[in-house]
C-alpha cells in the first residue's frame, strides 16, 4: 500500500462529512453543534458570517471591532448553542446578538468611525457590478457620516431596515421591541437622514438608490 493512501482516504473521508454537513439546514447544524459537532459551527460561519460583519459594521463604523464582533458571534453561538431553540430561525439570534455586542461596543468606546474608505466601499460594494459601483467620494462619505450620527437606537433599526432588509416586524422581533418604537425610530431616522443629507449631493444619493422616504 502506497504510504499516502491512509492520508488520502482521511482526507477524503472528512471532506465527504463537510460536504454533507453543509447540505443541513440551520436547525439540523444547531442540533450537531449541541452534540459538541464543531464542524456545524464552521458550516454555520460560512453561511451566515457576511450577514454578522456587516451589521456589526454599520453600527460600529470600525471594521476591526466588526472582526472580532463577528468572531465573538460564533464563540457565543457555540457557548449558548444548548439554549438556541432550532424550532425557530437563527438569523434573528444571530441579528440579536451581534446588535447587542455593537451596541456595546459603541457605549463602550464613544466613537463613531475610524475608517471612511473600508465602510464605504462595503456599502456601496455587492449592490451593484464593478462597472456600476459608485466611486468613493464626498457623496459617499456623507452617507456613512449621516448613519453614524444617528442615535445608536435609531442606528440600529435603520441597519436593519434598509441595510439588512427587514421588516418592521423582523426588526421588533430581533430588538425585543414593540413595533409602534420601531416605527417612531425610523421615521426619525429617515427625517434625520434627509435633513442632513438634503440638497445637491443629499438628491445625487437618493438618485443612487437609496431613497429614504
Amino acid at each position: 500500500m502506497n504510504q499516502t493512501e491512509p492520508l488520502i482516504n482521511l482526507i477524503g473521508i472528512i471532506n465527504e462529512k463537510r460536504n454533507t454537513l453543509h447540505t443541513l439546514d440551520d436547525a439540523e447544524l444547531i442540533h450537531q453543534l449541541q452534540q459538541h459537532g464543531l464542524e456545524a459551527l464552521g458550516v454555520l460561519y460560512d453561511r451566515y458570517q457576511h450577514l454578522v460583519f456587516r451589521t456589526a459594521l454599520a453600527i460600529t463604523g470600525d471594521p476591526d471591532a466588526a472582526a472580532d464582533l463577528l468572531q465573538d458571534v460564533f464563540l457565543r453561538l457555540h457557548r449558548f448553542a444548548s439554549h438556541v431553540d432550532t424550532s425557530r430561525p437563527l438569523e434573528p439570534w444571530l441579528y440579536r446578538m451581534t446588535a447587542n455586542l455593537s451596541y456595546t461596543w459603541v457605549k463602550r468606546h464613544n466613537r463613531f468611525v475610524r475608517s471612511i474608505e473600508d465602510f464605504t466601499e462595503w456599502f456601496v460594494g455587492g449592490r451593484r457590478s464593478i462597472s456600476q459601483q459608485i466611486e468613493l467620494n464626498e457623496s459617499w462619505q456623507q452617507i456613512q457620516q449621516a448613519v453614524l450620527s444617528l442615535p445608536l437606537p435609531t442606528r440600529m433599526v435603520v441597519v436593519m431596515y434598509y441595510i439588512n432588509d427587514l421588516s418592521l416586524s423582523e426588526i421588533a422581533e430581533v430588538l425585543e421591541i414593540p413595533l409602534g418604537t420601531v416605527k417612531s425610530r425610523l421615521h426619525y431616522g429617515r427625517q434625520q437622514l434627509r435633513s442632513t443629507l438634503e440638497g445637491a449631493q443629499g438628491e445625487a444619493l437618493f438618485d443612487a438608490g437609496y431613497e429614504f422616504t
